[in-house]
């Protein structure tokens, strides 16, 4: 199997980059700052010589101009384990017609798993979905394929839980591509001590624009996770949905944040390649 309806994608993510928010705790030789500090070639800072100092370290050069021994620190680099977890309950396969949140959702999965293998980092994927998948983070070439075989086997439906996957991904880096229409409560603790513990935790928040504006011929909505949930839509019943769902939205987004979580809102519409390029970019970016 090759990477297919994906080659598009991941030719615009190629040559992006994907900064750790933290110095990474590793020894394994990759692309981020690590919290070692050893004799590898790029150099950090000098200081001052302290008895026991490896003498290899002092900078002669710098002895000779000043009298005064100083060594040469350097940073490390690592890889970082990052863990994609992507919701498939009921709602991500909204609307019905094209699946266009599902769609989107596993694209932006694809891109980021494609932008962490670049940089030579192990990658995972959770799949929220019953019965779930879980694929530890894995260096090897093979994962991008086995991870897009896992997405394209896989159809939204019924409803499974995000916050089990946050707790026990085996990974500093956790990315969940999500509604949020979940165990949103649940989601938020497991992230908050993740972060507690010095892990970094982002959400990709999926929207349909026909969430946020229903169609105009629409007069039910049902949510598809509690079918006995209904609401109609017609006349002062619509203007008050909008109303509720944009007030939910920018709740959710603030208790995202409040929670240290790195939070993005990526509407069907935009291409995967431009959201996979704004969780990669500006760690403090708070998204839209």
């Amino acid at each position: 199997m090759t990477a297919g309806p994906y080659s598009a994608l991941l030719d615009a993510v190629r040559g992006v980059r994907w900064p750790a928010a933290h110095r990474v705790a590793g020894a394994t030789l990759g692309a981020h700052a690590s919290t070692l500090r050893g004799n590898s070639s790029e150099f950090s800072e000098f200081r001052p010589y302290r008895q026991g100092d490896d003498p290899r370290r002092v900078d002669w050069r710098l002895l000779a101009r000043s009298d005064r021994a100083y060594v040469r620190l350097t940073t490390d680099r690592a890889t970082l384990r990052t863990a994609i977890i992507i919701d498939a309950s009921a709602s991500m396969a909204f609307p019905l017609a094209d699946l266009a949140k599902w769609t989107r959702a596993r694209e932006i999965a694809v891109g980021l798993a494609a932008v962490a293998r670049a940089e030579s980092d192990p990658v995972g994927l959770a799949i929220g979905s019953d019965p779930p998948f879980v694929l530890a983070p894995r260096a090897r070439r093979s994962v991008l394929v086995e991870m897009i075989r896992a997405l394209d086997g896989t159809m939204p439906r019924a409803s499974a839980p995000l916050a089990p996957f946050v707790t026990s991904a085996r990974a500093p880096r956790v990315v969940l591509v999500t509604d949020l229409l979940g165990d949103l409560e649940d989601m938020l603790a497991a992230a908050k001590l993740r972060i507690a513990s010095g892990g970094e935790v982002i959400v990709v928040h999926v929207v349909s624009p026909d969430e946020l504006d229903p169609p105009g011929g629409a007069l039910l909505a049902v949510d598809p996770e509690h079918a006995t949930t209904r609401r109609t839509l017609d006349g002062a019943a619509r203007a008050e949905y909008q109303r509720a769902f944009s007030t939910w939205m920018d709740d959710t987004a603030s208790l995202c944040r409040a929670a240290r979580i790195r939070y993005l809102r990526a509407e069907t519409p935009e291409p995967a390649a431009h959201v996979v390029r704004r969780v990669a970019g500006d760690a403090g970016d708070a998204g839209r």
